[in-house]
């Protein structure tokens, strides 16, 4: 799995998209910042954590779409469904490599906090609780993503499919307020990414929250696993 770590992070480098992801994230994150604490002089960083959830939705498909669809695409998927490796290695290498390159932007935001101490107190227990936040849900969406992108060797539709996939995560909480039946409505409202992810903005540090992110993220995992199983056999 290490190898499959080093070569899939050195990829994200030797093409433009761990470029691309990062200095998107930077800029977004930067301009959040900017009209939402910096321009106030407050310490609240509440309302940039919770734009960051839009932001999100756009970047992490370009992060993920070549994951396993370039591999598909170049022929190159034969040699790892063959190789001497476990299939949940390779797909837990991609993902690991992944949120290396998302954690890289978390990260930043971090800095906005150092930045922000300048004008007031900080609440860091607050800040990492977003910070741990944000991180659960990017590793939930980096596997929806890498969920889409084994079922295609196209990227453009990779990132499309996960971007159309995100997006119905968000809007399940608005699915539920229509549907009729409550407890049908209430299973869905449950499953809200949006609504789960809220509460970290708020410095709410809810374990049901942290444990349904986690659940999420194995969950489309193995759902990659049985994918790559099937076209071994196949």
């Amino acid at each position: 799995m290490s190898a499959i770590l080093k070569r899939e992070t050195r990829a994200y480098f030797d093409s433009l998209i761990g470029y691309i992801f990062l200095t998107a994230f930077f800029a977004g994150s930067g301009v959040l910042f900017g009209v939402t604490s910096l321009q106030y002089g407050s310490t609240d960083m509440g309302g940039m954590y919770s734009g960051l959830f839009f932001i999100l939705l756009v970047l992490i498909p370009i992060l993920t779409m070549r994951t396993l669809s370039e591999e598909k695409r170049q022929k190159t998927d034969q040699l790892l469904l063959t190789a001497p490796i476990s299939l949940s290695a390779l797909v837990i290498g991609k993902f690991l490599a992944a949120m290396i390159i998302y954690s890289m932007g978390v990260a930043m935001t971090l800095v906005y906090a150092v930045v922000v101490s300048f004008y007031g107190a900080v609440s860091w227990l607050t800040v990492l609780g977003n910070v741990v936040g944000l991180l659960l849900l990017g590793a939930a969406y980096i596997a929806v993503g890498m969920l889409i992108s084994s079922l295609t060797e196209n990227q453009v539709i990779a990132a499309i499919g996960g971007f159309a996939c995100m997006v119905a995560l968000y809007l399940i909480s608005s699915i539920a307020a229509i549907i009729p039946v409550r407890w049908i409505a209430r299973i869905f409202s449950e499953l809200s990414f949006s609504d789960r992810y809220s509460p970290f903005t708020y410095g709410v540090f809810d374990f049901s929250n942290v444990l349904f992110f986690i659940s999420a993220t194995v969950i489309f995992l193995f759902l990659t696993v049985r994918v790559l199983e099937r076209r071994r056999w196949s």
